[in-house]
């Protein structure tokens, strides 16, 4: 069978997520074996959302595949920030604990923004911190959000060197719109950050040789937007209703990125379907992430993670 050349490539986040951990796997053995450094992962939950859950359960699983040390702690929907904020702190204080994560979203009577600052910025493997973040705006080394890592190693796979093109990114948020643009300019793209008070944006994303949807707004990305030939990241995750109408009734869902898909495919060069693009590689950043903060605990400076 020959591919359609009217048809984008799809970028295949999960066969390049597991590439990812194989060769974190083997740089955290290697880490280990040389300088008896077990890189660690503590995750944090509170409460008993199911899908944050499901989440963690394969994070902790993906975490000890990779041959790291795998914490997770569970609390009750009850606990209080007072006792959130103590286990944070003895995580800092834990030489064995190389990352830590706080899994979002907290209950109501928890302020979410005062548990990411308590982390220690070097252990913040999430990026969240605003060290992390200033680290990235001026360039310097640091831990830097999963999903625009993930993002911008699936782009530099598919394109090469990055230079000189320009990225679109719809989005601003601190999580994935703000570092995404960062790390594209870092790789001398020329950046556009748009948004909800853009003006005309379908004509400005027409301009772009990278497109990044991050606005969690289901298929809002037409093909008509697209520039031929374009590589499409689609951030977005969102649950819709099923095609089918009786499973529609029966509550049944399907998951969909930001952008339209099969449109934005016959236009598009390069595109990440949804699910199987971006999203298991936020796992993957996040152990590499995790390894690198374990190599700058002692003193090592950490293997390439190139394919």
């Amino acid at each position: 069978m020959t591919a359609d050349p009217a048809r984008a490539t799809s970028i295949d986040g999960k066969a390049f997520a597991a590439g990812l951990v194989d060769r974190v796997a083997a740089a955290a053995s290697r880490l280990e074996a040389s300088n008896g450094v077990k890189p660690g992962l503590a995750v944090v939950i509170v409460g008993e959302d199911p899908a944050s859950q499901i989440y963690v359960r394969n994070k902790g699983e993906t975490t000890r595949r990779a041959g790291m040390r795998s914490d997770t702690h569970r609390l009750s929907e009850t606990t209080s920030q007072e006792d959130l904020l103590a286990l944070i702190s003895a995580l800092n204080a834990d030489a064995g604990i190389h990352g830590i994560l706080v899994q979002l979203p907290l209950p109501a009577h928890i302020d979410s923004s005062a548990v990411l600052d308590a982390i220690s910025p070097d252990k913040d493997v999430d990026g969240f911190h605003v060290v992390n973040a200033g680290r990235l705006a001026v360039g310097l080394p640091g831990l830097v959000p999963c999903t625009p890592l993930g993002s911008l190693m699936l782009l530099k796979a598919a394109l090469g060197d990055l230079g000189g093109l320009h990225a679109v990114v719809i989005g601003r948020s601190n999580i994935v719109g703000k570092p995404m643009a960062q790390l594209l300019l870092a790789e001398s793209c020329t950046v556009t950050v748009a948004h909800s008070r853009t003006k005309d944006l379908p004509a400005l994303c027409r301009t772009a040789d990278i497109l990044v949807a991050a606005v969690g707004r289901p298929e809002m990305v037409r093909g008509d937007w697209i520039k031929p030939g374009a590589a499409v990241i689609d951030v977005g995750i969102n649950r819709v209703p099923s095609k089918d109408p009786v499973k529609a009734a029966e509550g049944k869902t399907r998951v969909v990125g930001d952008v339209a898909f099969e449109e934005a495919a016959a236009v598009a060069g390069r595109i990440t379907p949804v699910p199987g693009g971006v999203g298991p590689m936020t796992i993957a950043c996040l152990l590499a992430n995790t390894y690198s903060a374990a190599c700058r605990a002692a003193g090592v400076e950490p293997e390439s993670l190139d394919a």
